[in-house]
């Protein structure tokens, strides 16, 4: 990219916070994120047990001064598990929600400078991908390849950036018909030129969105797959796996659930919150793309 859009993108990065962050909704969620994220980092200096010691005595313990979560139904310190149960979700999500953005991006770019036949077959083809049950496939795929998180990865990868294609691909319809691209073509850039130097630079805005919704979809996924058995293995704290292994006790320990479930959910509101924040200061209207 060139020294120009290089300190064009310094200048504006500024008065995009500065948008972010004018909104209530905005502030929040970049807050709750920002809080999150320290959390992964931090857990295990934060922790005030092991996650993975049990405790005979002291199962199912309501919360108190010593347990403030509460324990689980092997005596596990709650809180612990919960601050730890977010750091493979994220470390796994978050580069996959980078892949499926930048696979589906390139194929959308190409896709749509080519146009034509091309764009015809190429979209008859996502259509056909996109009817297929995800969930399934991926549960599938992780069964022949194994769980661990470059299966995560990729899997997740695959399947989300499908619809980023579909995505990228409106919105540099919208730039490939504006003259200076016309002008571009005109003098001889080849495509890959016309990508780097001129579409780019002006979809960059919609994939910055389209990071932060992915991700947010991908956490779902990814605790939905620990809770049906093929996500993280235990004792390796997870939120879906927390879950899933005390949702028999709901009736005498709701808070080994709830603890989870507040910490999984409140995730997910601060990065669409953050996202819509984001699309509203960049003047994206996520309302109208094809998810």
């Amino acid at each position: 990219m060139s020294l120009s859009l290089l300190l064009s993108a310094r200048q504006t990065c500024p008065a995009v916070l500065a948008r972010l962050t004018s909104t209530r909704a905005g502030q929040i969620g970049l807050l709750l994120l920002t809080l999150h994220l320290l959390v992964m980092l931090l857990a295990p200096w934060l922790l005030p047990y092991d996650f993975a010691a049990s405790n005979s005595l002291a199962i199912l313990q309501a919360p108190d001064s010593s347990h403030w979560l509460g324990t689980d139904q092997m005596g596990r310190d709650v809180l612990s598990r919960t601050l730890m149960g977010g750091r493979e979700a994220i470390i796994t999500t978050f580069p996959a929600a980078l892949l499926a953005v930048a696979w589906g991006s390139l194929a959308g770019l190409f896709i749509a400078i080519r146009g034509g036949m091309v764009e015809d077959w190429a979209m008859r083809l996502v259509d056909a991908l996109l009817s297929i049950p995800w969930l399934l496939f991926m549960l599938l795929i992780i069964s022949l390849a194994g769980p661990g998180p470059l299966v995560f990865i990729i899997t997740l990868g695959f399947f989300y950036g499908i619809a980023v294609i579909r995505v990228v691909l409106t919105a540099t319809k919208e730039v490939i018909c504006r003259e200076f691209i016309t002008a571009a073509r005109l003098r001889g850039d080849s495509h890959f030129t016309l990508i780097w130097r001129e579409i780019l630079p002006n979809v960059t805005d919609v994939i910055l969105v389209e990071i932060a919704m992915r991700w947010s979809w991908m956490l779902l996924a990814f605790s939905s797959l620990s809770f049906l058995g093929f996500g993280v293995s235990p004792p390796t704290p997870d939120w879906g796996l927390m879950i899933a292994d005390s949702r028999g006790f709901m009736s005498i320990a709701p808070w080994a659930v709830l603890s989870p479930i507040i910490a999984l959910s409140s995730l997910i509101i601060a990065i669409n919150l953050t996202s819509d924040a984001l699309a509203k200061a960049l003047g994206i209207d996520k309302s109208s793309a094809i998810r």
